[in-house]
């Protein structure tokens, strides 16, 4: 086992390679403490070189509304008149205080993301 830090491409690749081969090893083993170091690596070098922006704040609404197969009459209560929902979902007006904590609480998204700054439509 010969453990290196993930310093370029090449090397991710080939730790890539190397955690396919040892990738069902038994917990405890030499191959096993192996892998989790490799993990480690290998997820410290993505989120360096391969950042996740957060989600838009209106699409990750939209995305959950989906998940728990909500319509925009649902969002009535938590953001206003129907009206309003349609402009909030159709980026034509922009969530509000209120609107953003109400979201967090009922939906269960979380706050750094309906906080994103995001562009109206014109």
């Amino acid at each position: 086992m010969e453990i290196r830090p993930i310093r370029s491409l090449n090397d991710y690749n080939n730790a890539l390679e190397r955690l396919e081969l040892i990738f069902d090893a038994k917990q405890g083993t030499t191959e096993g403490d192996e892998l989790e170091i490799l993990t480690i690596l290998i997820d410290k070098y993505e989120k360096e070189n391969f950042p996740i922006d957060l989600p838009d704040p209106i699409e990750a609404v939209k995305f959950r509304m989906e998940q728990l197969n909500m319509k925009q009459k649902d969002l009535v209560e938590t953001i206003g008149f129907k009206s309003r929902v349609s402009e909030v979902l159709n980026k034509k007006r922009k969530l509000t205080l209120d609107m953003i904590r109400k979201l967090h609480e009922e939906l269960n998204i979380p706050t750094d993301i309906l906080i994103k700054e995001y562009q109206i439509a014109k």
